[in-house]
């Protein structure tokens, strides 16, 4: 099911040192121990609620839409935004807030309901 011969699985069960990191993936995936979520961004709108004091964007996971919120405080704190527009200073530390969001989701650091949400105490 792997794809491998027999020899190799062999090798592998033994803890030989010189198999291919791709038959290593390959053996993990047929055995269900590979982690394939991906957290990508395609949807690059994202607005500021003032009411819950975050900015909202959204993470896709394969069909799985992911809400995402970073916490003005954290955008105060670690993006230099004190007294500029919270929209902008998203857009412009998008990639590093993205990655962030990325890290949590992956590491299963997510809300009771799923989605993520960055504070400044987490950065």
């Amino acid at each position: 099911m792997a794809g491998v011969s027999t020899p190799t699985i062999s090798r592998f069960e033994s803890g030989e040192r010189d198999i291919q990191l791709s038959t290593v993936t390959n053996i993990l995936g047929v055995l269900g121990l590979l982690d394939e979520r991906v957290l990508v961004f395609p949807d690059a709108r994202a607005h500021y609620d003032p009411t819950r004091m975050v900015v909202l964007f959204k993470g896709q996971d394969g069909d799985k839409t992911i809400p995402c919120a970073i916490s003005r405080e954290a955008l105060d704190d670690h993006f230099d935004g004190d007294n500029k527009d919270t929209l902008k200073v998203f857009k412009a530390s998008r990639e590093r807030i993205e990655h962030e969001a990325r890290r949590r989701y992956l590491a299963d650091l997510v809300e009771s309901d799923g989605s993520v949400l960055i504070k400044t105490m987490d950065l």
